[in-house]
């Protein structure tokens, strides 16, 4: 089930609040699901995506140009101070927000409830992701919002995942079949040179994997590896890596 806009809009201040609290006092500490950062990096990453997509929705935006860019503070005090301003903003702007509204995005979906999807769900990543730069077990995403992070994985970025000709996919060709262990979730995908398409059924894949909405997300967005003992795979696990490992996620 889709989260609400309140759903959302909580787990989007949850998630600021805690990277927040986890940020103080260990903005050195290495990020390892983004190898070339700390947490400062991330906290300074996360607030300026933050401002950017609000300024979006709250000016009713139509070209990103028009953006007014913030500059993210180095000195911790600063930091966490700027984090907390613009995380409070974003989900007072967002929550307020008529969906329905037309504004600039990236994507194929040209609204403000693309907004109010994309950054909890952006924050739901980055947050686990600050969680584990000080823990080796940290807390999983709720699993509404990491199986409703699944959905915009595949009718999202992978849907607007194109080249100049149309869409694209891997150089190999493959089904897979991912299951949520902790909710009714369930994915199945065909994809090859053609591109990449999912629908929500049971249905047998070259491969299966069955883990966590949490796991399941973050395998996508490779923060877990494919052969975490938290997933467990059946079938060709190679067509598993093809996957996961062909999109550019940076």
């Amino acid at each position: 089930m889709t989260p609400s806009l309140a759903e959302y809009m909580g787990s989007l201040q949850r998630d600021c609040a805690e990277m927040a609290q986890v940020a103080a006092g260990n903005l050195e500490a290495r990020v390892p699901g983004c190898p070339d950062w700390n947490v400062r990096k991330l906290l300074q990453h996360t607030g300026l995506v933050l401002h950017f997509w609000t300024e979006i929705a709250d000016n009713r935006l139509q070209d990103p140009e028009d953006v007014q860019r913030a500059r993210a503070p180095d000195e911790e005090v600063m930091l966490l101070t700027w984090f907390n301003e613009v995380s409070n903003h974003s989900a007072q702007v967002l929550g307020a927000a008529d969906p329905a509204i037309r504004v600039w995005t990236w994507a194929p979906r040209k609204d403000i409830g693309f907004i109010q999807r994309r950054m909890p769900q952006e924050l739901a990543v980055h947050s686990w992701d600050a969680r584990s730069a000080v823990s080796d077990s940290p807390r999983r995403i709720d699993p509404d919002m990491a199986a409703d992070g699944v959905d915009e994985f595949f009718d999202t970025f992978v849907l607007g995942y194109r080249g100049e000709e149309g869409p694209v996919g891997p150089a190999k060709s493959g089904t897979l079949h991912l299951h949520q262990t902790d909710g009714d979730g369930e994915w199945f995908v065909r994809y090859g040179p053609d591109g990449v398409t999912s629908s929500k059924e049971h249905a047998k894949g070259d491969a299966a994997v069955r883990g966590t909405a949490s796991d399941l997300l973050l395998m996508l967005w490779r923060r877990v590896p494919t052969d975490s003992p938290s997933l467990e795979i059946h079938g060709d696990d190679t067509k598993l890596d093809e996957f996961v490992s062909w999109m550019d996620l940076t």
